[in-house]
């Protein structure tokens, strides 16, 4: 004997299975399939993501300066974060600058030798190496080093959300994390392209010296010979700071916006080395061209 069926089954019982002509088994009926969003859609929401991860860089940038300006900067957190970066990517930042100057060489190699322009061989490699090889790739190398560890870092701190026990403990989150690892960031930046560009220059001679029989004496008198001046190193050196400005700002603020617990912290630490990559090309372009 069946129980007589309920108002609610007597609603639901049309709506779950389709009849079917000819006898056949009742199908099922499908959920409506979301229409895909068009190119205009699509790129409206690109704009307004990018608005909002640069609207977030700026106002975390003004916070920093405002800590910084007011000396509210933990300073044992500053050394052991610029220890963490700055000392610990000297090799790479050590191999990377040996190979970069190698490679100017031999680049440069065969029109030395069809004009015999040996004399200008440490003019060449330093112009490209000074103004824009050591910084550029010194700071790529520096961006998937310690980029996209310092935003897992503070990834996962905020899944975990050790940021809200800091504010519940009354301790200033920009203060004792952000500030000090945006200030060790930039000055590791700084610290290792001077290091990159003096490295750079050495396997360049050496690779000059045992390639094209160049003396070093030779390659560095073409260094100073006055082609070369310090607004080259200058060069470097601002492209540095700024590009450190740019990695810094940027794995922090997308370290900060992390949703979705491990996936997105992963999420995160991908868009973290695209964009700063993006940022330091773009602008390499425009420093280079009001430096000019």
């Amino acid at each position: 004997m069946t129980s007589p069926a309920g108002p609610g089954t007597a609603a639901r019982a049309p709506t779950a299975l389709a009849p079917t002509p000819g006898g056949a088994p009742p199908r099922r009926r499908r959920a409506p399939i979301a229409p895909e969003s068009s190119g205009v859609h699509q790129l409206g929401s690109s704009f307004l993501e990018i608005a909002a991860t640069v609207g977030g860089m700026a106002v975390l940038a003004g916070q920093i300066a405002a800590r910084v300006a007011t000396l509210r900067v933990d300073g044992a957190e500053f050394m052991r974060n610029l220890y963490r970066m700055g000392v610990k990517s000297m090799p790479i930042v050590v191999v990377t600058a040996l190979f970069t100057g190698a490679i100017m060489v031999i680049q440069a190699a065969p029109l030395v030798e069809r004009f015999g322009a040996h004399g200008l061989l440490g003019w060449g490699a330093g112009f490209g190496t000074l103004r824009e090889i050591a910084p550029l790739l010194t700071a790529l190398m520096i961006n998937g080093r310690v980029g996209a560890n310092n935003t897992a870092e503070l990834g996962t701190m905020v899944v975990t959300e050790q940021i809200d026990a800091l504010r519940v403990l009354a301790i200033d989150p920009v203060s004792f994390l952000i500030a000090p690892r945006f200030l060790a960031m930039v000055l590791t930046l700084l610290i290792s392209v001077i290091f990159a560009d003096a490295l750079a220059l050495l396997g360049a001679a050496l690779t000059g010296d045992l390639l094209l029989g160049v003396a070093p004496a030779v390659f560095y008198n073409g260094l100073t010979s006055g082609l070369l001046g310090i607004g080259d190193v200058m060069n470097g050196l601002v492209k540095s700071v700024v590009f450190g400005v740019v990695l810094a700002l940027s794995s922090c603020q997308y370290g900060l916006r992390v949703t979705g617990g491990a996936p997105g912290v992963g999420r995160a630490v991908n868009a973290t080395v695209v964009a700063s990559a993006a940022g330091i090309f773009i602008l390499d372009y425009f420093v280079s061209f009001t430096l000019e």
